[in-house]
């Protein structure tokens, strides 16, 4: 299972593997310094559409894959 802060550790990465600064990369991004520190530090309610845009101009990408072991099942559809 992927973590926020698993998120957190490749959003980084990434970032100083590009030698950007946060504020160069918010900007990039169209979001908040502010939401980068918080996003790059796992915080778990940030913002998916604007986790998307950070991604996006970080050039990653972000893939759903099936978990190879069956999801507990929460009831009935």
């Amino acid at each position: 299972m992927t973590t926020t802060l698993d998120i957190a550790a490749s959003v980084k990465a990434a970032r100083r593997k590009l030698k950007l600064r946060q504020a160069d990369l918010a900007a990039a991004a169209g979001v908040g310094v502010r939401f980068l520190i918080e996003l790059e530090a796992g915080k778990p309610t940030t913002q998916l559409g604007k986790t998307l845009a950070v991604l996006n101009a970080l050039g990653l990408d972000c893939i759903l894959v099936p978990r190879t072991t069956a999801a507990p099942s929460r009831g009935t559809s």
